[in-house]
């Protein structure tokens, strides 16, 4: 199944280069039907497959406070006040996660720019903390999971980290790469072709399957199930 087309990502870079309420809002039906509705679509579909990979991410196709990120910018604290995102942002998150900083999988999709991220992103300092009490603790469990062949051949750990040890952690561990990380993101591109291609559902599923022993990692260290 068609989810998203070319007119998709046409819908994304007029929005780009009109960002303001008065363009959206006389584009509102384009956005309707390019965007949100195969979106939740794609959501809903997802909600069966979502169950198979774990059933502790949710698939909830719903216009607002579900899967589908919204797209009205939060331009209180950030320097960019454009009112719109140009992007398309999908997340499953862990049940107990009320945010984008939970564990979770995720699909971007945007002129030039799609991939898949899974992980979590700018964790708060607590849960930062038992990640890398984790990998101190159980470093073999986690080299598995972080060099499983199977998620690696899409995956690349990305993000952001500390200049130097944390706080508390040994200036010489054997692992002091990862104990610096203050991001356990995992990321796969995607090509255009693929989010207007029948098989993104597919796609996306399998991938998602391949970075099961990173995800178990994580909730395992964070005290959640998988």
């Amino acid at each position: 199944m068609h989810y998203f087309t070319p007119q998709t990502f046409t819908f994304l870079s007029e929005l780009a280069a009109n960002n303001s309420r008065e363009w959206f809002e006389a584009h509102k039906q384009d956005y309707e039907a390019l965007v949100r509705l195969p979106a939740l679509a794609f959501i809903s579909d997802m909600s069966d497959e979502m169950l198979a990979i774990s059933r502790h991410f949710l698939a909830q196709p719903k216009k607002v406070g579900g899967s589908l990120m919204r797209v009205q910018r939060d331009t209180r604290f950030s320097k960019i006040k454009t009112p719109y995102k140009t992007n398309i942002g999908i997340q499953f998150r862990h049940e107990v996660g009320k945010d984008v900083h939970a564990p979770g999988y995720y699909l971007h999709i945007a002129p030039g720019e799609c991939f898949l991220g899974i992980g979590l992103w700018h964790p708060v300092p607590d849960v930062l903390f038992k990640l890398r009490e984790a990998i101190v603790q159980q470093p073999d469990a986690w080299v598995m999971a972080r060099d499983d062949a199977a998620f690696r051949q899409h995956f690349t750990l990305e993000g952001d980290s500390l200049a130097n040890a944390p706080r508390g952690f040994a200036k010489d561990h054997p692992l002091l790469a990862d104990l610096k990380r203050k991001d356990f993101i995992g990321m796969a591109a995607l090509d255009e072709a693929t989010i207007t291609s029948p098989a993104l559902r597919a796609t996306v599923v399998e991938q998602f399957r391949q970075a099961g022993p990173y995800m178990r990692f994580l909730c395992k260290a964070l005290g959640l199930p998988f």
